[in-house]
């Protein structure tokens, strides 16, 4: 343990150290959802867009996780910052215990109401049967992810960012080896189909939160006791709500427009659904080293806020965003080129390649978009003013997006493409919202935490 006690909670960070990991991190995560389709799109394109409709609100559900995540890991980030890592462990335990709470109750809606929920979807068939029985197992199961959640933020803030890489390696192989197994019957295995990468992804869960638990007590210096779990303080709460609420409304606001213009395409037909799932799966590669980037960088906001390094804070945000500008340029080209390749990895229907071709050609104006949101998004939640991302985005997604998709969709006929321009439309208003923001620096008044030497470390009150 003497290499991981080496990146102690007091050591300075350094935004290519932490987001190497966190690139693979994210790239693999993506491949767990990428192998579903992959390994799915053998059996059929209903089984796809089935999978894909469901995971929409398996997302959703990750999202209200995040409330607790997110908000803790900032928290804990400034605290590391004022140099308060007893308060940090104990927030670090609360956090897991929220989450669980939070997770269970998650999973008791999904088990009671999968069929309910799908059939507000507009799905049909096949399709229909096939996202009910992938929902009710994954979402089941959805509490595994809370604990997962909450774990993984906490150690990544502490700076321990390849570590939680290699879980998630571990994850995935064991995730992978699951679907070939249960999705095709090998190894002795019954061939369950969707059912199979349903049962293999709560089963990589599982083992994956136990790696886990065991991590989180190998990094920290400051162990967390057993009782931080059971003890409850008024101001740890209400800082971490502080953040994660907002935080996670704004991307259940996004997710949940998402759900709609997916309810738009179950209009297209078919087609159009398992093309949107197929090109969704490809474009998440083209924003994951601008996310890795945006989620290092809030590591480092936060501690340099908690430090009162204020100048600095505002110099690394602009920094980190040309970076991730850079790769993000460089990977949506890649896509555009190999559009048509890519599209045939997963299907040889012609219609289908065509749908998803056309929308991977706007990747140039979308992702671009959304590169500035991640990076200055991220980096004002963890400066503390996370309330104002979540009011321009109400106002750009559901106020603008929505009625511009639906005009382009059904009354200009642009079908898939209607969509893709809805969003980037979106994500380009926002960005220009967000860069004057942070120039503003109106995010300053939002700290969370004084420095140490600026004020004396207070007892939060207990119940």
């Amino acid at each position: 343990m003497a290499a991981i006690a080496a990146n102690g909670p007091g050591k300075k960070l350094n935004l290519f150290h932490l987001t190497w990991p966190i690139f693979l991190e994210l790239f693999l995560f993506m491949l767990m959802g990428l192998a579903d389709t992959f390994m799915l799109s053998a059996l059929s394109d209903d089984a796809v867009s089935g999978v894909g409709a469901a995971n929409q609100y398996v997302q959703i559900a990750i999202l209200v996780l995040e409330v607790v995540g997110n908000g803790a890991a900032i928290v804990v980030a400034q605290y590391l910052g004022s140099r308060r890592f007893i308060e940090a462990s104990k927030i670090s335990a609360l956090a897991v215990t929220l989450n669980l709470l939070v997770g269970l109750g998650i999973s008791g809606v999904f088990i009671l109401f999968t069929s309910r929920i799908m059939e507000t979807m507009n799905l049909q068939g096949d399709v229909l049967a096939h996202a009910e029985a992938y929902l009710i197992i994954v979402g089941g199961g959805i509490f595994l992810q809370a604990i997962i959640n909450s774990l993984a933020a906490v150690i990544r803030v502490h700076g321990f960012t390849k570590q939680t890489m290699f879980v998630s390696l571990g994850m995935n192989i064991i995730h992978v080896v699951g679907n070939y197994a249960l999705i095709f019957g090998k190894f002795g295995m019954p061939a369950l189909g969707v059912q199979g990468a349903a049962i293999s992804s709560v089963g990589s869960r599982l083992i994956a939160m136990f790696v886990f638990i065991w991590l989180l007590y190998q990094v920290l210096e400051y162990r967390i006791e057993f009782r931080y779990y059971i003890t409850w303080s008024k101001e740890y709460v209400k800082k971490i709500l502080h953040i994660g609420l907002p935080s996670a409304f704004e991307q259940i606001l996004y997710q949940s427009c998402q759900i709609v213009f997916l309810y738009y395409v179950t209009y297209l037909g078919t087609e159009a659904l398992a093309a949107r799932q197929y090109a969704t799966n490809i474009s998440m590669f083209s924003y994951l080293f601008a996310l890795a980037i945006g989620l290092g960088t809030a590591i480092i906001v936060g501690r340099l806020v908690g430090s009162g390094e204020k100048e600095e804070v505002y110099e690394q945000v602009w920094s980190s965003l040309k970076r991730a500008l850079i790769f993000t340029v460089v990977l949506v080209a890649l896509v555009m080129t190999f559009r048509y390749p890519l599209m045939r990895l997963f299907t040889d229907n012609e219609e289908i390649i065509q749908l998803g071709a056309s929308v991977l050609l706007l990747s140039c104006l979308l992702e671009t978009g959304r590169t500035f949101n991640i990076v200055i998004i991220n980096s004002l939640r963890a400066s503390g003013d996370a309330k104002f991302p979540v009011l321009m985005g109400a106002l750009s997604m559901v106020m603008m997006s929505l009625p511009l998709g639906y005009f382009f969709v059904f009354v200009l006929d642009l079908g898939l493409v209607g969509v893709w321009l809805a969003i980037a439309a979106d994500e380009w208003t926002r960005a220009v919202i967000m860069m004057l923001r942070w120039k503003s620096r109106a995010w300053e008044r939002y700290a969370l935490v004084e420095p140490l030497e600026q004020e004396a470390e207070a007892k939060p009150e207990v119940v």
